[in-house]
């Protein structure tokens, strides 16, 4: 098999329209009994199953014949259904490398879990294969799991930092994190510290995780990213076959209203407020006007743990576009630009204020194309009236531009008055919806909160 494990397990997810991973947790009391249990939940679920999970732990209680046996009910599962041993290894090296060629080359798993905390060097041997996949600890699903996975760093909670670490170890297109449905709030962290990578997903069933709840957090943009494990409510059913199908259409359900994950709006108001890019007092404005809130995003640069959640929000909302290029306008939105270039690996270009008067002479820096399509963005929208100036530059330039994606719209006529011009604006928050937020978290007051409303509406 030439392509990665996840181009693979995308292929098949499509094909097979299911985000179903059923597990096979076999509880019987002799191995004898092992491959009949596991047989007959194969044979009986596999039109609706994206993959397969083994828990190893359920055959190796039965020694040599557990684990002849767990050997016979992999190959049970038909060739084009990848499956992934639920084993959670990982060790020194020349270890790890051992438990990698007994998984994968013994046992003929497609994926294995396994553990993050000894580092990248442990998780080397599972990885070497772009055909092999691992999926990482992350988040997990049982009633301890806050104990070490949610202690706060300097980088945000650490299953946080296990995330953005993954993304950086995924170099093959292989590595996936299991995130428990259990925690949607934590699943929304997770997805937006790692927007592109596959999550399997136990908690779901037995452990009560909401489903719903599950797929509106972790979704990636195009519907894929999250294998839903299910092992027990299946196994138990009196009709596997029909809970399998049951379940596989309920994803599909949920599935088709949710095209991303939602930015977390409650940590992107406490960013605003501890960058203090959000302020509240008696501030004087250009205008002479005095206003009781005041908006400075050009703060994010002091804080780029901060500036690098920002991104992420955005480039969240940008994969739902289509463009070549991505145009900042100076001189608050550069650095953020800058960020989302760098988050989503794609090329960005800006406008001068002035045209240079040596060298070049340019009007726009960066390289581009006439004919190619730039999404605009900037930090704030008020009027519109300077996106419209931004853009003008960009199209005497031959570029085109549809979009223009803002952090804060603060909902005084940009949206109208660039859409009458035929451009479309996109807020990843509306002020208000900040301010109910910070309300409802307690980091404003009633009367903060009152005289901020109060001042919007008379503007």
């Amino acid at each position: 098999m030439s392509k990665s494990f996840f181009d693979w397990l995308d292929e098949t997810a499509r094909a097979r329209a299911s985000l179903l991973c059923v597990g096979l947790d076999p509880r019987v009391n002799d191995a004898s009994a092992l491959r009949g249990e596991c047989f007959r939940v194969i044979d009986t679920t596999a039109e609706f199953a994206a993959a397969f999970k083994a828990n190893s732990a359920f055959f190796e209680v039965f020694g040599a014949d557990g684990f002849a046996a767990l050997r016979d009910v992999i190959a049970r599962v038909p060739p084009d259904i990848p499956v992934i041993l639920d084993a959670k290894r990982g060790d020194i090296a020349d270890t790890s490398d051992a438990y990698a060629r007994a998984a994968f080359d013994y046992l003929g798993a497609h994926a294995i879990t396994v553990n993050p905390y000894l580092g990248r060097d442990a998780l080397a041997p599972f990885l070497a294969r772009p055909e092999r996949g691992a999926f990482l600890l992350c988040k997990t699903s049982n009633p301890g799991a806050d104990e070490f996975q949610s202690l706060e760093t300097p980088e945000g909670a650490l299953f946080q930092v296990v995330a953005e670490n993954a993304r950086g170890w995924n170099t093959n297109a292989n590595l996936g994190l299991v995130v428990g449905a259990t925690d949607p709030a934590a699943l929304a962290r997770v997805r937006a510290a790692a927007p592109d990578l596959w999550f399997l997903v136990p908690g779901v069933g037995t452990q009560g995780g909401d489903l719903a709840a599950a797929l509106a957090a972790g979704l990636r943009a195009d519907g894929l990213g999250m294998l839903i494990n299910v092992s027990r409510a299946i196994a138990s059913a009196p009709d596997p076959r029909a809970e399998a199908k049951r379940l596989r259409d309920e994803i599909n359900h949920h599935r088709r209203p949710v095209r991303f994950a939602k930015p977390d709006r409650s940590e992107l108001a406490r960013d605003l407020i501890d960058s203090e890019c959000i302020r509240f007092g008696q501030f004087t404005l250009k205008s002479g006007n005095v206003s009781p809130i005041y908006l400075d995003l050009r703060q994010f640069v002091a804080h780029p743990r901060i500036l690098r959640r920002v991104a992420r929000a955005y480039a969240r909302k940008l994969r739902e576009l289509e463009f070549d290029r991505l145009a900042g306008i100076p001189y608050a939105a550069l650095p953020i630009a800058t960020a989302i270039a760098l988050e989503m690996e794609r090329p960005l270009i800006y406008p001068r204020r002035e045209a240079k008067e040596y060298g070049t002479r340019a009007s726009i820096e960066g390289k581009f194309a006439p004919g190619e399509t730039v999404v605009v963005i900037d930090d704030l929208a008020t009027t519109g009236g300077s996106k419209i100036e931004t853009i003008e530059k960009l199209t005497s330039a031959g570029l085109i531009v549809r979009d223009i994606v803002v952090l804060i719209d603060r909902e005084q006529g940009a949206r109208e008055s660039l859409a009458v011009v035929g451009y479309a604006l996109h807020a990843i928050v509306t002020l208000r919806e900040l301010l109910d937020e910070l309300r409802q978290s307690g980091a404003i007051t009633l009367e903060q909160f009152a005289q901020v409303t109060a001042y919007l509406g008379s503007i």
